[in-house]
């Protein structure tokens, strides 16, 4: 037997706007445990048209188990989400966030739950918990929530942190290890304070990108402050394979020998291939041993583990959605519907409709690429048989993601965790890299020249010299060869940066005792594959092959370039800023037979 629906409403004037506080009102996982739900179970996921999951959780003298639709929302205004109870003192919930600007400055805040008890005591219970214990803590998170909205690179922090045993005295001496090491001591201070203060769902899966840019810090400075931090034992590292599609990240691994080429996730049934580019992202998980970090779920749906989704709706049979969001950002978005194959590709522009109108069919969606404009009305209307839950998410993947492909192209992290490799049998992509190779002019006639001993130790401080120019410019060795290196980055134009400086650095020495050397270099861009080489994590491929081709064609004082990396816009404004001159060639390459390709010679200007 049912009872009559309750509903119950909270509002609140805040100072924040709406786009400032919606990330964090609309984290659902959050916002539920901060007002003191239980932790949540997942028991199975159904289908019934659309999304839904079972979950149970676990109150005194009570088993609540439910069902959940997939989560609802437009950003920054609306989220809605929708439990149909299978056991415990309830039916039906419903919890809709309702946020609109407020003049001059702020939004509104309206928050609703609509609750159908199940038995007489839902029916008594839910008004005293709903007005007397939701309420005021309600109100309590939602107005922190509002000052941190406010305050640019303010964290969600705790007074209560509970540390293991010795975890304050063991994070103190892990602080001053990161300082001996010369970590700038304002970072490492800021480090130390958000291990005491952040609440242990920030430490579960922390991104330094995030907290760089929250710290107003460098984002590379910050990622290497945290690789050090692991190293000595203050964090772990956490490998996750991210879905292409909806972005969750459906396994977790504490190695990289534990990734393999193929994925599937269960929310979006399907399997995908992984890549070092964008579906593997490195986090860091806080020590256990200083602080306890359960990786408690509180909330599995809602905008939190999905922000690239703009918009999500379910839309009836024969029912219409008009979406008018706040503005979009110039660029590429997708407009699709779950299990339904096919999508809607958008690019939003001045030139855009400002009013369109699509009609969604039971069949697979093709449609013709849409130009929107950025403050559209667009109409979506479902003229099939069965309910769509449609979205509408940006193309572009999120800037403060580490991924895999970049940090393993950064020498501290190679220098730190040399043992990260693939197992010996996979294979998998990095997208693009550039990568360079060097090799000493006439290092044979040294050694007859000066002796096998002293020319073995210009080789070492060669090397020395040639790994700390990397370093600093973001790339990393990957292996040395005799007297040769390969090594890798991400950025092109860095990679021209590093071999200037190199050859420069060796033909100039600054004691006049140093021998000079004379350095050969080849660079060349394009797609790679990483394998594990002699338990090291390697690179293989075509544009491997061809950049260590390019190193015999250069003189030691020139950067022979492919063509391919000549043409990247960064290239050739880096060229333009120090005056370099490049000149064209045409060449034949050894295992490139019967192609002809044109490079490029790179010198610095005569002084």
């Amino acid at each position: 037997m049912t009872h009559r629906e309750q509903i119950f409403t909270w509002e609140w004037e805040l100072e924040s706007e709406p786009e400032q506080i919606w990330p964090l009102i609309s984290d659902a996982n959050r916002f539920n445990r901060d007002i003191g739900f239980p932790d949540i179970e997942e028991l199975e996921i159904t289908a019934d048209g659309h999304k839904l999951y079972r979950y149970r959780t676990d109150t005194p003298g009570m088993q609540i188990v439910w069902e959940e639709e997939t989560y609802e929302w437009i950003e920054p205004f609306y989220q809605r989400n929708v439990h149909r109870f299978r056991s415990g003192i309830w039916a039906y919930g419903e919890a809709v966030v309702q946020l609109t600007p407020r003049l001059p400055s702020g939004s509104h805040l309206i928050y609703t739950f609509r609750i159908i008890p199940s038995n007489l005591f839902g029916l008594v219970y839910t008004p005293l918990q709903m007005r007397l214990v939701n309420g005021a803590k309600m109100d309590q998170v939602v107005r922190r929530y509002d000052l941190m909205a406010q305050v640019r690179g303010m964290q969600h922090t705790v007074t209560d942190a509970q540390f293991g045993a010795g975890g304050q005295e063991r994070l103190a001496q892990l602080g001053e290890r990161l300082l001996a090491q010369g970590h700038a001591p304002d970072l490492v201070e800021r480090l130390i304070t958000f291990v005491r203060t952040a609440s242990e769902y920030d430490l579960v899966r922390v991104r330094p990108y995030k907290l760089a840019d929250l710290w107003q810090q460098p984002r590379r400075t910050v990622l290497e402050l945290f690789l050090h931090a692991t190293r000595i034992g203050m964090f772990q590292l956490q490998w996750e394979m991210l879905c292409p599609m909806c972005r969750n990240a459906q396994e977790h691994r504490s190695t990289l020998r534990d990734v393999t080429q193929q994925g599937h996730c269960d929310f979006c049934e399907v399997d995908f291939t992984v890549n070092f580019d964008q579906s593997v992202e490195l986090v860091f998980r806080l020590d256990p041993q200083l602080r306890p970090t359960p990786d408690q779920k509180f909330c599995t749906g809602g905008p939190q583990f999905t922000p690239h989704i703009l918009m999500q709706q379910i839309i009836q049979p024969g029912a219409e959605f008009v979406w008018q969001p706040l503005l979009l950002e110039y660029g590429r978005y997708r407009l699709r519907s779950f299990r339904k194959p096919g999508a809607l590709l958008v690019t939003v522009s001045d030139a855009g409709a400002t009013q369109p109108t699509l009609d969604l069919p039971d069949t697979e969606w093709q449609f013709a690429p849409l130009e929107l404009a950025p403050q559209p009305i667009f109409t979506l209307r479902n003229v099939g048989r069965s309910v769509q839950t449609v979205l509408f998410e940006r193309m572009a993947w999120s800037d403060q993601a580490v991924t895999a492909a970049e940090v393993t192209a950064l020498q501290t992290f190679r220098d730190l965790f040399s043992s990260e490799a693939l197992r010996p049998d996979e294979q998998i992509s990095v997208g693009t890299l550039t990568i360079m190779f060097t090799d000493l002019r006439q290092s044979t006639a040294l050694y007859q020249e000066i002796g096998d001993a002293p020319a073995f130790g210009l080789v070492m401080r060669h090397f020395d010299l040639l790994r700390e120019i990397i370093r600093e410019e973001g790339g990393a060795i990957v292996k040395t060869i005799g007297d040769a290196v390969m090594a890798v980055f991400r950025a092109p134009a860095a990679a021209l940066q590093a071999g200037a400086r190199m050859q420069h650095a060796l033909a100039q020495p600054t004691d006049p005792q140093q021998r000079v050397l004379m350095l050969r270099v080849g660079i060349h861009t394009g797609a790679c594959i990483a394998v594990n080489l002699n338990d090291r994590l390697d690179y293989f491929g075509s544009t491997v092959n061809m950049a260590a081709r390019l190193t015999g064609l250069s003189s030691g004082s020139d950067l022979v370039i492919s063509g391919m990396l000549y043409r990247e816009p960064t290239v050739q404004a880096w060229l333009a800023a120090r005056g370099m001159q490049a000149e064209a060639f045409t060449a034949t390459l050894r295992g490139f037979e019967g192609q002809a390709f044109q490079l490029w010679r790179v010198v610095a200007p005569a002084s």
